[in-house]
């Protein structure tokens, strides 16, 4: 039986699948930035809705980012993370740019 690790390494080597897979990846970190926050906390998801004022369906849904629903509002995700004990923050990063790659500057 192949690890998850080598499940994702052999549907990854499909153009198609890691495409898909790249557009989804800014989702898929904030899914696992949620999770971590959430259980370095020690709380369970019906703690972080009472914190927050939501239900816990909500919590559920918010933490299930990269399933085709809408994204999150600002508001919600800094709710969410004052509700962790954490502050919410918002980077830009420069993307690496070859000489042939400069939009036309």
């Amino acid at each position: 039986m192949k690890t998850h690790e080598e499940f994702v390494r052999h549907l990854l080597k499909d153009p198609e699948v890691k495409a898909e897979y790249e557009a989804l990846k800014a989702e898929f970190a904030l899914f696992d930035e949620l999770l971590r926050a959430r259980q370095r906390a020690g709380l369970t998801q019906a703690e972080v809705a009472r914190r927050m004022g939501a239900k816990t369906p909500a919590v559920a849904r918010l933490e299930r980012v990269g399933s085709g629903k809408s994204s999150p509002s600002l508001i919600t995700l800094e709710r969410y993370a004052e509700a962790v004990g954490c502050r919410l923050e918002i980077r830009l990063r420069p993307v690496a740019r070859t000489k042939t790659s400069n939009n036309g500057r």
